[in-house]
């Protein structure tokens, strides 16, 4: 059994599709067809079974793939190992990034971080929570930066900072003519929503609370996929959203007039770099972290200052 072998047998695993898998691993399908049935019969087990769609790997065949994946692991340890030992800064990151996150931390450290590191290759995907947790779990990327916690025993979670909430709100709305917002004058019948994929939703109706969901039937209901959009409805409408703190950084004097901070501690959100707790690349990872910690307002490492919403 070559690794060759075991990299194809994962790739099906992992794509439940042999013409997937083939594509990933830049072979022919008849050629990773082959090799999976010599490692078969070397076995003397069927590793998967082809009458499925989506291909459906066999009890047995989910040991060997576990199995592959451990070994595959270590030898790719020694190779880590090796390059700490000799000091060397390259390789490349593949990272998942949750979209309420992307658009206002990349540009603050993605430019410099390339420049400062010509070694390193950065691939970055905007992906919704679950799957950044799916494709680490079948290594897929290398990390992700989302909010945690995530009480998940097989990854292990970085924090890197704590981002506060603020309510932004039409200047028409009552709650505008107060100075200050307490949590419980919010009203999610009130409140613009992101979709249900975004764990970012279920952070806001944790904040307002999970048995004020809206009643209110006469009200329009539209749910976006992004918090530049709520921004323009509040604008041009009625009501308010939520916005993490990175994504207020930039307002103009105009937009800013439409913010409401929090009385007291402000509800906050913990972000972090999450890993496989077999990961390598050690040295990769403190590097991203230590430029990411230095390019975030310092006001956000305070842990302190805020009150720590569980988002899930």
């Amino acid at each position: 059994m070559t690794i060759i072998q075991l990299q194809y047998i994962i790739a099906v695993d992992t794509y439940k599709s042999f013409a997937k898998a083939a594509k990933k691993c830049f072979v022919t399908q008849p050629t990773l067809s082959m090799q999976i049935k010599k490692v078969e019969e070397e076995l003397s087990v069927l590793l998967f079974d082809r009458s499925k769609k989506p291909v459906l790997t066999t009890d047995i065949g989910k040991k060997v793939v576990a199995q592959a994946k451990s070994g595959l692991r270590e030898l790719n340890r020694i190779q880590d190992i090796i390059k700490q030992q000799k000091g060397e800064v390259k390789g490349t990151l593949r990272i998942g990034i949750i979209p309420t996150l992307s658009p206002y931390l990349l540009p603050l450290f993605v430019t410099d971080f390339i420049e400062k590191y010509t070694q390193i290759n950065l691939i970055v995907e905007e992906l919704f929570t679950e799957q950044i947790i799916h494709k680490l779990n079948h290594d897929l990327i290398d990390l992700g930066i989302l909010v945690t916690p995530l009480n998940q025993s097989n990854l292990r979670e970085i924090p890197l900072f704590y981002e506060a909430f603020a309510v932004y709100m039409s200047t028409s709305h009552p709650l505008n003519k107060q100075a200050m917002i307490e949590v419980r004058d919010l009203d999610l019948d009130d409140m613009w929503l992101l979709k249900e994929e975004h764990c970012f939703r279920m952070q806001t109706v944790n904040i307002c609370g999970k048995n004020n969901l809206p009643q209110n039937p006469n009200r329009l209901k539209f749910e976006s996929g992004s918090l530049e959009t709520l921004i323009k409805i509040v604008n041009k409408q009625f009501g308010y959203t939520l916005l993490p703190e990175l994504a207020t950084l930039d307002m103009n004097e105009a937009q800013r007039t439409h913010i409401k901070q929090f009385k007291n501690k402000a509800p906050m959100r913990e972000v972090s770099i999450v890993v496989h707790r077999s990961f390598l690349k050690q040295r990769l990872i403190q590097l991203l972290k230590e430029e990411i910690i230095s390019a975030v307002p310092a006001h956000l490492l305070d842990k302190d200052r805020g009150e720590l919403i569980l988002w899930n």
